[in-house]
This record gives C-alpha cells, structure tokens and sequence, in this order.
C-alpha cells in the first residue's frame, strides 16, 4: 500500500472519504429503520377507502366505508382500492428517494 509523506498508509484525503462513506453509510441505515416503521396513509374516493402502509411497502391497515360497498358495482371498490395502495406505495417510494437524497447531497450513487 502507498504511504503518504507521513508515514502512515492510506492517503489523507482518502481516508477522509472512507471515514465519511462510513458515516453515511451508518445514516443510511438509521434512516432505513426509521423509514421501515413510519406509516403512510393515503385515501381515495373521497375518504370512501383509507390504506395505511409502512415504510417496508406492507399493507398494514384498510379502510372501506361501508356505504361505498355496492355488490352491483365491486369494480368500483377495486379500483379505489387499487388506487389506494398504489398511492401509498408511491408516497413511500417519494420519501425514501428523498431521505436517500439528502444523505448523499444529491449524488447518484449506483445501488442506493
């Protein structure tokens, strides 16, 4: 391994930058966990139909009103259930592409 002018191993500004990786790596995975147990809800129809998710993309809660279960018009309630957990797997999707960007400053940094 090369040695610097001072005799140690690694270059200065090198180690500096894996001392820094590791620190965002150790945020990333703090972040991580704290995403994992936030929940997001979301709604459609009006409130008619309300999903809770957590940060892992799991269903954890629906919620349907009972006076939008129509059995002449079940396509309705799928696509507001349907639109629903979609909604809120983007939301989920949004927030950890935006704790992932302010770690890493807005770099795009392959497999984050």
């Amino acid at each position: 391994m090369a040695r610097n002018k001072f005799g140690g191993g690694m270059p200065g500004n090198m180690n500096n930058m894996m001392k820094q990786f590791e620190k965002m790596q150790k945020e990333m995975e703090k972040a991580q966990l704290e995403m994992d147990e936030r929940i997001f809800e979301t709604t459609a129809g009006g409130g008619a139909v309300k999903v809770l998710m957590n940060g892992k993309k799991e269903l954890v809660e629906l919620h349907i009103d009972k006076d939008i279960v129509d059995p002449d018009d079940v396509e309705m309630l799928q696509d507001l259930i349907i639109a629903c957990v979609n909604a809120a797997s983007q939301d989920v999707e949004d927030m950890q592409n935006k704790k992932v960007s302010e770690l890493t400053g807005g770099m795009n940094i392959p497999g984050l």
